[in-house]
């Protein structure tokens, strides 16, 4: 978190060593894919150095790492194989999983997860796997029957909208209708928040709603919700269900001091420190009791150590790294498949904790954005975090601290004077193009949010920029609001 002085040079990687922590057991497995290739945006990214690596136990990864693609076979390559060509390898594999999945219906799971009780393709050739959740031919989306082995056909189903209401699609209509408040009950609520990863409702309403069709609740038998409803012409006197699944977006303390300064006790009370082997590495957001959200990139690929979840300790409620509560395990490790670590996109990380967390004034949850919901340029949010404080800094700062930052719209952040293109549609810019006040590194996977009728929203996650608080150079987030169904649906997966 930097109030800088933008004729500086940008800070260095870093590396800190503090808080060293016992030997921890292995937990659950990391679990990642990768997006489609993409050419390199040329910026520097919020991304530490770390602790030196540690033996770690095997990771089942659940898609292929990129390689290079080059032609024919090689010779000096590295990425060859047994005197093969990997890429020839790569093409075929490819090419008879594609095949497979046309011929028999299977696809690739969308978040590459496994359950402890699913069954887990082998790695073979010092490869990871290419999970492939199997569908048959006749699987239909959202009618409440699992029909593909790992689920995939059921997990993008529900979501929230403006007022939370709460939306629905099924296999009768196709689209996101919302529900009907008549025959609904608190039961229906607490299973619905549980089937979404949280451990029950928080509240739940009725509120009017204009639609000419809804969803009946009829079937109490189903396990998911989509499956427990049918489409009718419209809801009585036109109320439906607003559902609440965590209370969240509260501040126990509202004094800010625009500019970066060090926060106060329940300001950011979401604010989390990702430790690996007792070193702050990055920033995290507490969402729900057991879930947190953080950037992709504070898990690379080339250490397979940063990979295991058991070298991991995550702090809540801390507002100094030299005074911290107990920690948090973490089961497991949910790294996007569709993280591009070269243009940075879709930088965004699951964390599932292995314990519930209590909410209290210090540690409360941030809350996710609702559908539709629009947080225009020029608004002005908060990104916080123990991030070096002073360009060229090889230290994270002890106390939290905080800065204002206004949303920068994403034309204005693709202009050829700032990234010239290199920020996509799932990210989002703030700061100020003047310089001064901005995220910086040891802040990555930390929250950006905004305030709309007293409730705190998480629009961001902190990402990349080039330097910290420089002119025309302001940060750039994770949008938060382009992967609800990517969270919802892995918050589902590993549901307590």
């Amino acid at each position: 978190m930097a109030t800088l002085n933008p004729n500086e040079p940008p800070p260095p990687y870093y590396s800190v060593a503090v808080h060293t922590q016992p030997p921890l057991k292995s937990y659950e497995e990391v679990v990642y894919g990768v997006g489609p290739g993409q050419i390199p945006a040329n910026q520097p990214h919020y991304i530490p150095q770390y602790a030196p690596p540690v033996a770690a136990p095997q990771v089942t990864q659940s898609s292929l790492p990129p390689r290079s693609s080059k032609r024919g076979c090689c010779k000096n390559n590295v990425h060859c194989y047994g005197g093969s060509c990997a890429a020839f390898i790569l093409v075929a594999l490819l090419s008879v999983a594609i095949w497979l999945g046309v011929q028999y219906g299977t696809r690739v799971l969308s978040q590459g997860l496994i359950n402890n009780n699913d069954q887990q393709n082998e790695v073979m050739d010092d490869s990871p796997a290419l999970l492939i959740d199997s569908c048959p031919n006749t699987t239909i989306e959202c009618d409440g029957v699992r029909d593909c082995e790992l689920g995939s056909d059921e997990m993008d189903c529900v979501r929230f909208s403006s007022r939370n209401r709460l939306e629905v699609r099924t296999s009768q209509d196709g689209r996101f209708l919302p529900i009907c408040f008549n025959g609904w009950d608190q039961d229906i609520a607490d299973q619905t928040c549980a089937q979404l990863g949280f451990r029950m409702s928080y509240s739940n309403t009725n509120i009017t709603s204009q639609d000419s069709l809804g969803l009946r609740v009829t079937n109490r038998l189903s396990d998911s919700l989509q499956g427990q409803v049918e489409v009718s012409s419209s809801c009585p006197d036109q109320n439906t269900v607003s559902l609440q699944c965590v209370e969240c977006g509260k501040q126990q303390s509202t004094s800010r001091i625009v500019g970066g300064s060090i926060a106060q006790r329940g300001q950011w009370p979401w604010q989390l420190s990702l430790q690996f082997q007792g070193s702050h590495v990055c920033g995290g957001v507490l969402i729900a009791p057991d879930f947190v959200l953080t950037a992709a990139h504070c898990f690379p690929r080339s250490n397979p150590s940063m990979l295991s979840p058991q070298f991991w300790r995550v702090y809540a409620g801390a507002l100094s790294l030299n005074n911290l509560p107990e920690p948090f395990m973490v089961e497991k490790i949910i790294l996007n498949e569709n993280y591009d670590d070269r243009t940075n996109d879709q930088d965004i990380a699951l964390l599932k904790l292995a314990a519930e967390v209590n909410f209290d004034d210090d540690v409360h949850p941030a809350c996710l954005p609702v559908n539709a919901q629009q947080f225009l340029p020029g608004t002005a949010c908060w990104t916080s975090g123990f991030g070096t404080t002073e360009a060229g800094s090889g230290v994270v700062s002890d106390d939290l601290m905080e800065v204002t930052v206004d949303l920068i719209g994403t034309q204005v952040c693709n202009n050829p004077r700032v990234y010239g293109g290199a920020v996509t549609e799932n990210m989002v810019c703030a700061g100020h193009l003047e310089g001064g006040r901005d995220s910086c590194q040891g802040d990555s996977g930390g929250p950006l949010v905004c305030q709309i009728d007293d409730v705190w929203y998480l629009v961001g996650i902190t990402s990349w920029g080039a330097g910290c608080g420089e002119i025309d150079k302001p940060g750039v987030y994770t949008r938060v609001s382009s992967l609800l169904p990517w969270i919802y649906t892995n918050m589902q997966h590993v549901r307590p």
